[in-house]
């Protein structure tokens, strides 16, 4: 149920702001409250770069639409259950919403805001027809059982409405959502749907499984794009990406397909860690993985490796190798934890994994840094393939969206690079800056409503 303070939408939208008692979302333990904010002062950093228009710069500085719904669920002893979840719409200038939804105990209005801002700049960065968008569900679905998730997707999805729809806001998988919580989306959109429209739900998510759908390379296609990334950076620095090593943090569906596509360009796993632990390789031949990644995938993490000696965090991030892929969750590279790095590459595989003073660090260290709105944009590329796949009744092959995806961030990594040498920038205030380049050009052009 949703008893919500309706606010402005871009376009006619039972849209809503605030939460159940009309106010914002009461603060929990992993609340983000600083991580919009730092968003927004990232923007306005790149905004002065390029000389930005002021009005854009306003539109920019909040969302187009803010939906939170709290709503009953039937657990499996016949309990029920309230949950809280949210959909933030920050931007469509460019096309409809897109971004993940996510379920996870620290998930917030706030950290919603920044991710669908982010989603904002990495499609407009790689040029694809998308505005950013996210969403997610206030719980640990580790501690539901497969049929209680099944029905508190469900119920989300009736609750969200009509917020969200295949030439309005998209969706797609994020952290402990996957391709078969995408297959429940469809149906239940689906449903809500007169019969003769419901050919339009399949295009509704993307992310979905190969059989009901989805794109073939679109579940390592975040991955892929942190790899293709790597080895656009090796070509810059005469160094090939099989003669590099690496680690990772996260070992779920970004951090193991990276790795396991760097695997079999001979890069050289050195360690990973993630929520139950760290590993670093025993021998000289480093972690095989693929078999970390079927270990993390039957125990819910790296720890126990047999191939593998425990090691703590702070040995982990002090590791030396050539490059380190963060892809896990927010605000891991701190000011702390930027210092203990014995790295030449930091290749953001996560969203937002680096605070602003563990950036000054790695500035002051001259650490390089793919930011994850460029570095992790494969995800979000490929998600639009689906898209197109999905409305003209299309299937591409995988060679074919191997290829499209490497051109789409070929081009994008050009256009930072040349921003970078054009006003002097580092990396990330250089991808923004290109960014909001792209979305000042289309309000020159269509103006402002009215």
């Amino acid at each position: 149920m949703s008893t919500l303070t309706p606010t402005a939408s871009p376009t006619p939208r039972a849209c809503c702001a605030g939460s159940a008692s009309g106010v914002d979302s009461p603060r929990h333990p992993g609340d983000h409250p600083k991580l919009f904010e730092r968003v927004r002062a990232q923007m306005d950093l790149a905004a002065e770069a390029a000389g930005l228009a002021p009005e854009v710069r306003k539109i920019l500085a909040a969302p187009a639409c803010e939906v939170a719904v709290n709503f009953p669920v039937k657990m499996d002893d016949g309990r029920v259950e309230m949950f809280s979840g949210y959909r933030v719409q920050h931007n469509n200038v460019l096309g409809p919403f897109k971004g993940g939804i996510r379920y996870h105990p620290d998930v917030s209005l706030d950290e919603v805001r920044a991710l669908a801002a982010w989603m904002t700049i990495k499609c407009a960065l790689v040029d694809i027809p998308f505005g950013g968008g996210k969403g997610g569900v206030q719980v640990d679905p580790a501690t539901l059982s497969r049929r209680e998730v099944e029905r508190m997707t469900r119920r989300f999805v009736y609750a969200l409405g009509a917020n969200i729809g295949p030439g309005y806001d998209v969706p797609a998988p994020d952290v402990n959502t996957d391709a078969r919580t995408m297959a429940w989306i469809v149906d239940t959109y689906a449903a809500t749907l007169p019969p003769q429209e419901r050919y339009r739900a399949l295009a509704v998510v993307t992310g979905k499984p190969v059989s009901a759908g989805g794109s073939v390379g679109r579940e390592k296609a975040t991955g892929q794009g942190v790899v293709d990334l790597i080895d656009m950076w090796a070509a810059d620095h005469k160094v090939k990406v099989g003669d590099l090593s690496y680690t990772v943090q996260g070992f779920g569906k970004v951090g193991a397909w990276a790795a396991r596509i760097l695997k079999g360009k001979g890069a050289k796993l050195l360690a990973s860690q993630d929520v139950t632990g760290a590993i670093k390789a025993s021998g000289p031949a480093g972690l095989d993985a693929d078999a970390l990644a079927e270990h993390a995938k039957k125990t819910g993490g790296v720890a126990g490796f047999p191939a593998g000696q425990a090691i703590s965090k702070e040995a982990f991030f002090g590791v030396k190798a050539d490059v380190f892929i963060p892809a896990a969750l927010e605000n891991q590279i701190t000011e702390t934890t930027a210092r203990l790095l014995d790295v030449r590459l930091v290749a953001e595989g996560a969203n937002g994994p680096t605070t602003p003073e563990g950036d000054a660090v790695l500035r002051e260290r001259k650490i390089d840094v793919l930011p994850d709105v460029l570095c992790n944009a494969g995800g979000v590329i490929v998600s639009y393939f689906e898209w197109l796949q999905n409305r003209g009744g299309a299937a591409w092959s995988a060679a074919e969206v191997d290829r499209r995806l490497r051109e789409i961030l070929d081009r994008a990594y050009a256009r930072v690079k040349g921003m970078v040498a054009e006003k002097s920038l580092d990396w990330r205030t250089a991808a923004y800056a290109v960014a909001l380049r792209r979305i000042e050009e289309v309000y020159a052009e269509r103006g402002i409503f009215p």
